[in-house]
């Protein structure tokens, strides 16, 4: 039996006889001349019609629902500007909502077009998760921004120093927080890493103190500063004279000894009064006698013979 296996021929190839390829031909051949033209030119323009009103339904759709969001975003601000929503909390909703729902506006206009959004939805959804593994700090700086809203450390309009930067607060996003700084540069600071950072909130207390040191000459007397100092306050209505401005000896230091000043003001004039009085201080403290000292050093030559 194995012998019979083992020696039994492989069976030849089937060979069609050229009757009948030459019939299958003929037959394609007569399928091709009797193809109507015009049947295939309507189909054509059937489908070309149909896809034609498609693109115009999604686009109208597309229209349609860019003038709802617009006018949805515009309601949600007013109610949340009626009932005072803090600034940033209502920057934060409306940008969020414009984002979400212009999602949900593609897909229904890519709906609309005739594709399977089920399966899109399927794609994106993987998509969105390898982009969100490669993108972890994007999803962080989001988290970052709901802690801000949240937490309050900060708000629009703030005057605030972070992360090696200072200035006016002039948006928050979904992912970074935008300042303004005094020379009107504008910095994007990523929400996680502000949202965990060690934030200086000027603006929160009415009222700040206003510190200056200044230093005068060993051998001047140190009431006749107090008094000239005090006196230029007296007639400021800026500063507040609960507390009252003080003037205090902090250091006697190398060349000069150093008096400390402290007023208070209202927190809109901390700037002007700081700067004003650095003028004020250089130009009539010297008219009560007083000197501003500078470092100096003495060189003794010793002569050898």
């Amino acid at each position: 039996m194995l012998w019979t296996l083992l020696t039994t021929e492989t069976p030849a190839p089937l060979i069609v006889p050229d009757s009948i390829q030459k019939a299958n031909f003929a037959q394609a051949i007569q399928k091709l001349t009797h193809l109507d033209l015009g049947e295939i030119a309507q189909d054509l323009l059937r489908q070309s019609l149909w896809i034609v009103i498609k693109l115009l339904i999604a686009l109208i759709v597309y229209y349609i629902g860019r003038w709802v969001l617009h006018r949805l975003v515009r309601l949600v601000s007013r109610i949340m500007e009626r009932r005072q929503v803090d600034v940033s909390l209502r920057a934060f909703t409306v940008n969020t909502i414009r984002v979400v729902f212009l999602l949900l506006l593609i897909l229904i206009v890519v709906s609309t077009l005739g594709v399977n959004v089920t399966s899109l939805i399927a794609v994106a959804s993987a998509a969105t998760l390898a982009i969100g593994m490669a993108l972890s700090g994007t999803a962080q700086n989001f988290a970052g921004g709901v802690m801000i809203l949240v937490m309050k450390p900060y708000r629009v309009g703030d005057y605030i120093s972070a992360q090696g930067q200072s200035g006016t607060v002039r948006e928050i996003k979904l992912f970074s927080t935008v300042i303004t700084t005094n020379d009107n540069q504008t910095i994007y600071i990523p929400n996680n890493s502000i949202a965990t950072a060690i934030i200086d909130n000027y603006t929160t207390a009415e009222q700040r103190r206003v510190d200056w040191t200044v230093g005068i000459s060993y051998g001047d007397d140190v009431d006749v500063a107090r008094r000239a100092i005090l006196a230029m306050f007296e007639g400021d209505a800026r500063i507040l004279p609960d507390p009252a401005p003080v003037v205090w000896v902090a250091a006697l230091a190398d060349s000069s000894v150093n008096l400390s000043i402290r007023a208070w003001t209202n927190n809109p004039d901390y700037w002007t009064v700081f700067f004003e009085y650095n003028e004020r201080f250089y130009k009539e403290l010297p008219l009560h006698g007083l000197n501003f000292p500078f470092p100096q050093m003495d060189v003794h030559l010793k002569q050898e013979n």
